[in-house]
């Protein structure tokens, strides 16, 4: 099953690295999975995201405020 990893902030450089993390860290487990950049700050807010970054992983926001770690974004999506 597909999974869509959903990085949910306005483009600054942390919101970059975290989508660049999160993206090494899938292909490194070899998932099946596609990536998405939310920046409209409505549908951010919509998902109840106060800070940026944020990560959701279909549609379930998992952490916000950080950019965490390869490894530690592989515990995420395991």
């Amino acid at each position: 099953m597909k999974i869509k990893i959903q990085i949910l902030g306005m483009g600054c450089p942390k919101c970059n690295k975290l989508y660049e993390n999160a993206e090494a860290a899938a292909k490194e487990l070899g998932l099946d999975y596609e990536m998405e950049k939310i920046s409209d700050i409505n549908k951010i807010s919509d998902m109840g995201v106060m800070m940026t970054p944020a990560l959701a992983i279909n549609g379930e926001v998992k952490f916000s405020g950080r950019v965490p770690g390869i490894e530690s974004l592989k515990e995420i999506l395991k």
